[in-house]
């Protein structure tokens, strides 16, 4: 997930933002990528590699379609 030479402060806060948007998942299972973007201060675009890398990591799972399904925090 994380390439060579790649700071310290980086991986920091990269798992801060993954940290933050589980919070707000477990908050709010419904909650949009925009909703999670205003709340944390970082761009749609931003969340939508969070969400990748948390699915990817067996950390998160989405459950029914994009429109209509909510988010499961798995651990």
């Amino acid at each position: 997930m994380f390439e060579k030479g790649m700071g310290k402060n980086y991986i920091e806060t990269t798992q801060k933002t993954a940290q933050k948007i589980l919070a707000l998942i477990k908050e709010n299972p419904y909650i949009t990528r925009k909703e999670l973007a205003e709340k944390i201060g970082i761009t749609e675009d931003g969340v939508k590699y969070h969400l990748s890398n948390l699915k990817k990591s067996g950390r998160l799972k989405r459950i029914g379609p994009d429109k209509g399904g909510y988010w499961k925090v798995v651990r």
